[in-house]
């Protein structure tokens, strides 16, 4: 359902644009303060419009969108894409991303020499 006027809480656009799996996460972002709309830290229930821009910090990115229509209810994925310009930086390459120093399964706990080169591999001192 596309709203061509009024306003929407941003947990239910930001679920509904599917930039969340669940609404749940999407509100929970809003509490722990992930979501900030036109730069201010927002609850569930703020009220959007056309216009405002989004951040959303998720699974490890910020998203930075702006809302160009409203939804209230969930939506496909290609109706989704027109309701919002996604102005976000691009996501990291694979390769950093990639997980350092991960031990085999069933390797034990690691020892105090593999932890120091765990941490050396990952940056840390």
């Amino acid at each position: 359902m596309v709203a061509e006027q009024g306003s929407v809480r941003v947990d239910s656009w930001i679920w509904s644009v599917r930039l969340t799996k669940t609404r749940s996460l999407a509100a929970t972002a809003c509490r722990a303060g992930h979501v900030r709309v036109n730069g201010e830290r927002v609850k569930p229930a703020q009220a959007v419009r056309p216009g405002d821009e989004v951040r959303l910090f998720h699974a490890g990115r910020e998203r930075i969108v702006v809302i160009s229509r409203l939804v209230h209810k969930r939506v496909g994925a290609p109706v989704a894409a027109e309701c919002y310009v996604d102005n976000s930086p691009p996501p990291p390459p694979r390769e950093v991303l990639a997980a350092v120093g991960l031990r085999e399964r069933g390797a034990g706990r690691p020892t105090k020499r593999d932890r120091r080169e765990i941490e050396e591999l990952r940056g840390r001192s």
